[in-house]
């Protein structure tokens, strides 16, 4: 799923191809940003145009090669000055007048004809590691002769007509990796791959040998032709196009060099953060304006608390910090940046949504479109909503920027955590991290590959602790030590119980209620309006969309069940992500939306069908209710954290999906009713410590 979709689409024929383009965002500037190399297509842009879209019109387009775009045969077909028409055929046909120009990598070379031979079309121009032949530093790829047999196939030999013609993929496995020569990189190269292959190497080579108007002998005079405002990027650990070229045209257009250390040849995709501040403040500086301060002993404590969309549990969770907090520092005000379905309950709690909230992209609508039947692989749907964290995360630093704060919460905030501990320059106010699981696991039927990605990432996490220890002020395990998993978080790696004694202070468990008000169950099912001879089962899966197919099938279960346990009262909790209509209906069955404060009704149930989130199966833990409860296939976080936490209290029945049809269903529902349960006991000060330790900061 992306992070922003396009206002409008289309295609622009010239000279019989036809060039694929998009406009986001309605800005009185426009920025066009330029296609690269054939390699890739428009979506390399994707951790940039959410941010950008914000404060200008942006118009981006396949370059011809790749993507939506034509491949004409011949490598005439290919020279820059086609692929500098085309960039002028798109803004004709998108309205554009005048645009400030990004290029990456080649596209410097379409930018530079488009700058020196229409001025009056350009308004500034942002080169990030520009391929253009100037400098006296060459390029790796220059080691052996492009058109020639290679006496190798290793290293830069691969970038060779030959060896493109022989293995064009394993070329774009190599050359990716070079794009990224910073550790922890495994997406960036995989999407790259990913582009690279919607091309061929017959494609490509046409490129390579194209005419060439910026030759190094004509680029001198051409760039002595720029006239408008230049900023260039580079990486000066750029294994594609040396730093020292950057740093020429940078001098050559007296324009302003911005060099990331140790950052390679795509800082667009590695350091997006970086480069989507530079890139605003470039091409539309802050204009002067008047500024009101407060003095400290005047101004009112904020707080800006980001509860994770994903799910409903951690906005109960947060909503007790939050009222604990105010009883320990009752003049703060806390701001919330969530999204739906956070925003229902907060709403219900009388809370403060910032109204930048609305402008999130949303990341319960990607775990949704990563879902099958009651399968979600979280670990690989958390990696393909990069771009939606990117975004969120820029939301996020605008509101910082100009607001205030004296705290920032983020509960499983992971785009602000991680983009912090990138940039920890970001960091402008105290920070707390929450969270109730640490470690990403493979599941068991997973490949190879599975195991090593785990583990990068769990490695990136580690050093990001390590090298910015006090970046967290605090961070607060929802939990104690025994329910963190007995496992590794990888080969060479540490134990993720012990890591996370030595990083983590420990909350105990918020539910956010207390089970002794739930002691007169009579009263309050009396209060809830479930009659004392009903066996009253509770089916909910949560907040998210995701559950749908759980629901279905104990629906299916509702007949045989009713059959066995004939007082029984079914209840069917969609959640405020699934519509009631779109599911079956049975002769007795209750399907109800959203309910608020579902705990209650749990509370007063007999059993309880569930998933396997952990709030919900906690809060019938904590209340002593049995329940069954269905781990999400390839769902790390429920079938391994989840789980282990759930034996540990002893509490609820975990259930096999593929092996539950209605029959086996209805059976379990009349076994479990009336089942004995001796579960712990869950603490029920758990939000009171974690405002505790909060506060000490504020």
């Amino acid at each position: 799923m992306r992070a922003r979709y396009p206002d409008a689409e289309g295609y622009v024929e010239r000279d019989g191809v036809r060039v694929f383009y998009e406009v986001f965002g309605t800005g009185e500037q426009t920025i066009l940003l330029l296609p690269a190399w054939s390699l890739f297509h428009s979506r390399m842009w994707k951790a940039q145009v959410p941010y950008l879209a914000r404060y200008f019109r942006v118009v981006t387009f396949d370059g011809r090669g790749n993507g939506r775009s034509g491949r004409p045969p011949g490598e005439a077909m290919y020279a820059d000055y086609e692929f500098a028409a085309d960039a002028l055929a798109v803004m004709d046909a998108t309205n554009t007048s005048r645009a400030a120009l990004v290029a990456l990598s080649r596209g410097a070379r379409w930018a530079t004809l488009l700058a020196a031979e229409h001025p009056e079309r350009v308004t500034a121009v942002a080169f990030i590691a520009p391929a253009l032949p100037i400098g006296n530093v060459p390029m790796a790829r220059e080691t052996y002769p492009f058109t020639e047999q290679p006496p190798t196939d290793e290293g830069w030999a691969k970038f060779s007509a030959y060896y493109w013609r022989k293995d064009y993929p394993g070329f774009a496995d190599f050359f990716l990796h070079q794009m990224f020569p910073e550790p922890h990189s495994t997406k960036q190269i995989e999407d790259g791959i990913a582009w690279a292959l919607e091309t061929t190497g017959e494609t490509l080579i046409a490129t390579q040998i194209a005419p060439d108007r910026t030759a190094p002998e004509a680029l001198p005079e051409l760039i002595g032709r720029i006239r408008c405002p230049v900023l260039v990027i580079h990486g000066d650990g750029d294994t594609i196009v040396p730093h020292a070229r950057g740093a020429t045209l940078a001098e050559m257009t007296r324009g302003t060099l911005a060099t990331i250390v140790g950052g390679g040849h795509a800082p667009t995709l590695r350091d997006p953060v970086k480069v989507n501040v530079l890139l605003k403040d470039f091409i539309k500086p802050a204009p002067p304006r008047s500024l009101t301060w407060t003095r400290g002993r005047n101004r009112t404590k904020r707080a800006l608390y980001i509860s994770s969309p994903i799910g409903l549990g951690h906005a109960q969770r947060d909503v007790a910090i939050a009222q604990e907090l105010r009883t320990l520092h009752p003049d703060l005000q806390i701001d919330w940046l969530a999204q739906h379905p956070v925003t229902r309950v907060l709403e219900a709690h009388g809370e403060r949504i910032h109204p930048a909230s609305a402008l999130l992209a949303s990341e319960s609508s990607h775990i949704e479109s990563e879902s099958a039947e009651h399968d979600l692989h979280a670990f690989e749907a958390l990696r393909r909503m990069d771009e939606i964290l990117v975004a969120n995360y820029m939301l996020f630093h605008d509101v910082i920027s100009d607001e205030p704060y004296d705290l920032v919460i983020g509960d499983e905030a992971w785009e602000v955590d991680h983009f912090l501990h990138e940039n920890p320059e970001e960091k402008r106010t105290a920070y707390v991290w929450l969270t109730d699981f640490v470690g990403y696991l493979p599941m068991r039927d997973g490949s190879e590959r599975e195991n090593l990605l785990t583990a990068d990432y769990n490695a990136e996490m580690i050093g990001h602790i390590e090298r910015f220890p006090r970046l967290r002020d605090r961070a607060i395990f929802v939990g104690n030590p025994d329910d963190i998993v007995p496992e590794t978080f990888g080969q060479d790696l540490p134990e993720i119980r012990a890591w996370t004694q030595r990083h983590y202070d420990f909350s105990g468990y918020i539910t956010g209620f207390d089970p002794q008000q739930f002691t007169d169950r009579e009263a309050l099912r009396a209060q809830l309006g479930y009659r004392p001879d009903e066996q009253v089962c509770i089916v909910t899966v949560g907040g998210s969309g995701v559950g749908q197919h759980l629901l279905r099938r104990v629906i299916a279960a509702f007949p045989e069940a009713k059959r066995r346990v004939p007082n029984l009262r079914m209840v069917v909790v969609t959640g405020p992500r699934i519509d009631p209509a779109s599911l079956p209906t049975q002769d007795g069955l209750e399907i109800r939306a959203y309910v608020h404060e579902l705990y209650r009704h749990l509370a007063a149930s007999d059993l309880a069908v569930v998933q396997g989130g952990l709030t919900t199966c906690m809060e019938l833990t904590a209340n002593k209710r049995p329940f069954l409860y269905f781990p999400l296939r390839h769902h790390f976080e429920q079938n391994f954290h989840v789980r282990h936490r759930l034996e540990r209290y002893r509490a609820g029945r975990c259930m096999n999906y593929d092996t539950a049809t209605p029959e086996v269903i209805a059976a379990a529902i009349a076994e479990e009713f009336g089942r004995p349960v001796r579960y712990r006991d869950v603490e029920v000060d758990g939000a009171a410590r974690a405002a505790a330790r909060i506060a000490e900061i504020l």
